[in-house]
């Protein structure tokens, strides 16, 4: 019974897999035709079957880029450089599109230290750092097991040696890994969908408004309360705006 159903589940797969790549084929030739509607259909259509790729979110920003709609076109790259952050395609398209964008926000500088630990801690994904991690620990099992079975005294220095970095290099690991993730877990990028949203000071619409922001603006989501949230910009402003206004880039 249960190899039946392994089965049925493989086959189900590999059906899933043969309509996305249709509807994938589909997308791209009327994107190359120049119906770009028909091409954002189909895109979407293989989201909502589960499917995810930094291929298929590029595809769809260029789509709505070619139609001028701001707002999905950020959105849609910056979700593709998300899954792919050093794709230097990705990052050129959308500053092409964030060029489209009417608030100039500046970034705030960061310091020595700050921007240090972001290069140290986003070599990697937080996954490919406990990946490091495993494989590094049975190094260290490896060497240290070969440490007590060599004769020569030279060879067990060695594996001695690589043991102990190999553990250094796991623990770093694991604590890159969690920091990553923290960090994944803190950071709540967003983009504007609103031609023009206002940004209040409290979360109702009788407080006042603090300053004005347009569609594609990204922004960091700090905290919800009924159907608000406060916002940072990258110049360090805060703010609220409505949840309905806004659209979360990590909503896999």
């Amino acid at each position: 019974m249960k190899s039946i159903l392994t089965f049925l589940l493989i086959l189900l797969s590999f059906s899933a897999q043969a309509q996305s790549d249709a509807l994938f084929g589909k997308a791209t030739d009327a994107y190359n035709t120049g119906d770009y509607n028909t091409a954002i259909e189909s895109y979407l259509e293989i989201i909502e079957a589960g499917q995810h790729s930094p291929e298929l979110y590029f595809n769809l920003g260029n789509s709505y880029y070619k139609l001028n709609q701001i707002a999905p076109s950020i959105y849609y790259y910056e979700k593709a450089l998300l899954l792919k952050p050093k794709d230097s395609e990705i990052k050129n398209n959308l500053a092409y599109a964030q060029n489209m964008t009417l608030d100039a926000i500046e970034q705030m500088p960061e310091t020595g230290l700050s921007k240090i630990y972001k290069d140290l801690t986003s070599f990697l994904s937080f996954d490919q750092w406990a990946y490091t991690a495993v494989v590094f620990m049975m190094l260290f099992v490896l060497f240290y097991i070969a440490f007590y079975y060599l004769k020569y005294a030279t060879q067990k220095r060695i594996a001695f040696i690589t043991s102990i970095a190999s553990l250094l290099i796991a623990v770093v690991s694991v604590v890159f890994a969690f920091l990553q993730y923290v960090d994944f877990k803190t950071d709540q990028p967003a983009i504007v969908f609103e031609n023009e949203v206002k940004v209040r000071s409290e979360p109702n619409e009788r407080s006042q408004a603090v300053f004005t922001l347009h569609e594609g603006t990204k922004l960091n989501v700090l905290e919800t309360l009924n159907e608000y949230k406060k916002i940072r910009l990258a110049d360090g402003q805060t703010g609220w705006l409505t949840s309905a206004s806004i659209k979360l880039l990590k909503d896999f």
